[in-house]
């Protein structure tokens, strides 16, 4: 489909070549690449759907802030920010050491930051509109769903009222000054998944709300997602037909990759751990048996570990099916019920992808996420240049059967 022109949008890429990326670089000259990429493989004739890019909350935490609800913690976020400058974006925050090293010691310019220009924008939310349209005009994308980023490690904060007051803030913030400013960004909003009331307050807050089409549950978190107090809030997304998300994020220092070295490895596999330790919980404790009518997504944790966990689960549960009482059927079986978005699309044996893929069921269960601006992003041409997908299946991948899962 052909995008609706925008401010600051895909008419105003320019052509020359990009000679030096540095933090003050242009989106669209970032992706110039991509552009050229979406006018060969004409996807502006396609529906395409984002279901998982970010932006930085961070340079709008000031902003943010402001949206506490208690006056006791807006004030100690205020006196951070006011007595320490350095804490004006971090306030109150958990950041972990080492992340600072996905942008490989300052060679990947737009991962460190995106300083560019963004001329008449007054605030963050402003700035961020702007940024995010170029990057879709850049990738012919017509919906892209938005996720906050260092807040995908929320749900590590030793502090957990911290961790609930401000992904509260966050949600209020983004559904208040981001989303009524252009009608094609949408998001899932995290849940405060340390307290289930808390969930079911944000789930009634905000479900409804323009551009919000789902609840997200950040997967870098200690607990158990089949404990009976969860219950009430899949009930309640289920009622409502709102999807769940569980999207993985970086620990750089839990008992597995507090042995690592190198952020190659940790990355690797932090991505990966957390959302298979969630799947086989949710699984094998029956709970797409209870509500079968609740959708389910799991982002970012690309798709190579999709096959071996089908194998390992049904292995053992064959062997050990009275430790599964609720299942009425092998645990692949609701695996290829659940959805799952490409990136990062493991493309190095294509013989491998291909196998991946009809294991998964690929034409109906994924859907296509750039996870832009982060250094390992796709574009939309991963997806169409796939030798193996027939027509409908990329038309699939790439939009339908988002716009089917989320009802847009």
């Amino acid at each position: 489909m052909t995008n609706t022109p925008q401010t600051g949008g895909a008419s105003a890429v320019r052509r020359s070549p990009t000679q030096e990326i540095t933090i003050h670089t242009d989106t669209r000259d970032i992706l110039a690449n991509a552009r050229r990429d979406t006018e060969k493989l004409k996807l502006d004739d396609y529906f395409i759907v984002d279901v998982d890019s970010h932006h930085v909350e961070q340079d709008s935490w000031p902003e943010i802030a402001e949206y506490l609800d208690s006056p006791v913690i807006r004030d100690s976020a205020r006196e951070m920010m006011k007595n320490w400058p350095r804490a004006s974006h971090v306030a109150l925050f958990n950041n972990q050491p080492g992340l600072t090293m996905q942008d490989v010691s300052g060679r990947i310019k737009h991962q460190a930051s995106l300083a560019e220009e963004t001329p008449g924008t007054q605030s963050g939310s402003e700035r961020d509109v702007v940024l995010l349209r170029r990057a879709m005009d850049a990738m012919s994308i017509d919906i892209q769903v938005v996720f906050p980023q260092p807040m995908l490690e929320i749900g590590l904060h030793p502090q957990p009222e911290i961790a609930t007051a401000l992904l509260q803030a966050y949600n209020r913030w983004f559904t208040t000054e981001v989303l009524p400013r252009e009608p094609r960004i949408k998001t899932m909003l995290g849940l405060p998944f340390e307290d289930p009331q808390a969930c079911l307050e944000t789930i009634e807050e905000h479900a409804g709300k323009p551009g919000v089409i789902g609840f997200l549950v950040t997967s870098q978190r200690h607990a158990g997602v089949h404990q009976n107090a969860y219950m009430p809030v899949y009930k309640a997304l289920e009622e409502r037909g709102l999807p769940l998300g569980f999207h993985a994020g970086p620990n750089l220092a839990d008992s597995m990759t507090g042995t690592m070295n190198k952020f190659l490895s940790a990355h690797a596999m932090s991505f990966v751990t957390c959302n298979m330790m969630h799947l086989t919980n949710w699984v094998i404790n029956g709970i797409p048996e209870r509500f079968p009518g609740l959708k389910t997504i799991w982002i970012e944790s690309g798709l190579a570990w999709i096959p071996f966990m089908m194998q390992r689960l049904d292995h053992e549960y064959l062997m050990r099916q009275s430790d599964a009482p609720l299942l009425t059927k092998p645990p692949s079986h609701y695996m290829r019920e659940m959805y799952y978005t490409t990136q990062p699309l493991e493309w190095t044996d294509t013989k491998l992808l291909k196998a991946t893929f009809e294991a998964m069921d690929a034409p109906n269960t994924l859907m296509y996420s750039s996870d832009w601006p982060h250094w390992d992003f796709d574009v939309p041409g991963r997806i169409a240049r796939l030798p193996f997908l027939d027509e409908q299946a990329k038309r699939n991948i790439l939009g339908a059967t988002a716009q089917k899962v989320f009802n847009l």
